[in-house]
């Protein structure tokens, strides 16, 4: 994440996404910003479904928050959203993820600590999870969560949701090799996958959690017909994914 995309039409989804999870009222959250520096190019904007009132019907109160947050702010920035109730009962880990390998241990000790006792950890990488092009140690490693990280989480007992570019390969065969591999780095069974044009959610369910995340992602997904693929609820709490088609 950098703090120039604050604010654009794939933060409001990952917001909604995460409010509706949350909807149940009585999961904690810990958002990961996992934010690298910002790099002067304008991909960070698409905001203007904030000036459009259709947009507004999927999660009118967010809508509302982000379009008053970013009308006072002099400039986009994660700790915006920090300062307000619109993601309920969470937390923030917002240090920089650096390349080197020493510190990026330090790193991960301060995200292991701020996971403690949360229920939920969204980790929100700027391009998803690990790669065999970039791994620990090398230059842009730091756009990636690492396999380490998501099976210490999960040791933890934290659910996760993770956040995932789409690369140029066909989407359901993507998305099935990286449910397996969450499978077998963690040893949970039910992933649950949410897709936009461009980005793939990943929620990887501890069993403690899966009935009140399965009931509030059913209460609240509706709403959010339209902006995801492959969201709503599975048959049942233990299945694999949620409302594939």
């Amino acid at each position: 994440m950098k703090d120039q995309y604050f604010g654009n039409v794939n933060d409001y989804r990952k917001y909604g996404l995460l409010r509706a999870l949350l909807s149940s009222g009585d999961l904690s959250l810990l958002v990961a910003w996992m934010l690298t520096p910002d790099d002067g190019s304008t991909d960070g904007g698409q905001r203007r479904y904030l000036q459009e009132a259709s947009w507004a019907r999927h999660d009118p109160t967010l809508h509302h928050g982000l379009t008053a947050i970013l009308r006072e702010a002099p400039a986009p920035a994660v700790e915006l959203i920090e300062r307000t109730d619109l993601l309920p009962n969470a937390t923030f880990h917002r240090d920089l993820v650096p390349d080197g390998s020493e510190e990026r241990r330090v790193w991960r000790e301060s995200l292991y600590a701020a996971a403690s006792g949360r229920d939920l950890v969204f980790l929100d990488p700027d391009n998803g999870l690990e790669v065999k092009s970039r791994p620990l140690g090398r230059r842009d490693s730091c756009k990636h969560v690492l396999w380490s990280e998501v099976e210490h989480l999960s040791r933890l007992g934290c659910s996760l949701l993770i956040y995932q570019h789409f690369p140029r390969e066909p989407r359901a065969r993507y998305t099935a090799r990286r449910v397996a591999e969450l499978v077998e780095h963690t040893g949970l069974e039910v992933v649950w996958t949410f897709a936009t044009s461009r980005v793939l959610f990943l929620l990887v369910v501890q069993p403690h959690h899966a009935e009140r995340l399965y009931y509030a992602a059913g209460r609240a997904m509706p709403a959010w017909q339209g902006q995801f693929s492959h969201a709503g609820c599975s048959p049942s709490p233990n299945a694999s994914t949620v409302g594939q088609s």
